[in-house]
């Protein structure tokens, strides 16, 4: 499999996208008290439509942010008449696994990129200053080995 070196410089669309990640954050806490985590509110969805579950009462926003997420690439594609653009490898066992590590990786860091990297270090908190390095440092390792050791 060939990987795609080449990355689009999009200014513009970036700083929009870091506007509305940033503006998103601070709504939930403004309105809600919580952090917006995504792998946090992902669990308290999943809580919430477990049957037996406790937890439910403040599924309500955790399904919106979700349904949002969701209606986002609708949006794009309703405004332009096409969905964005999707780079992902079809590497599906590879993708899986990403995804398994990913989804360990934060239940033991106690939250996510967002939850941290963005709402954490917003808050100059200490936890997500080591949990960002962390991760940032296995991302670097990461991409180091699949793109000139594999």
């Amino acid at each position: 499999m060939e990987l795609d070196t080449a990355t689009a410089f999009t200014p513009l669309a970036s700083l929009a996208g870091g506007v509305l990640i940033g503006l998103s954050a601070v709504m939930v806490m403004a309105l809600f008290g919580r952090i917006a985590g995504i792998s946090g509110i992902t669990r308290g969805v999943m809580g919430a439509l477990t049957p037996g579950a406790a937890g439910i009462g403040d599924a309500g926003w955790r399904i919106g942010f979700v349904l949002g997420l969701i209606a986002a690439p609708l949006a794009v594609a309703t405004a332009t008449g096409a969905l964005p653009r999707q780079t992902v490898p079809d590497a599906l066992p590879g993708m899986a696994i990403a995804g398994l590590v990913v989804g360990v990786g934060t239940a033991l860091g106690s939250g996510c990129t967002s939850g941290h990297g963005v709402c954490g270090l917003a808050r100059l908190s200490p936890r997500s200053f080591a949990a960002v390095g962390t991760f940032m440092a296995a991302a670097f390792a990461t991409v180091f080995i699949l793109r000139h050791l594999v």
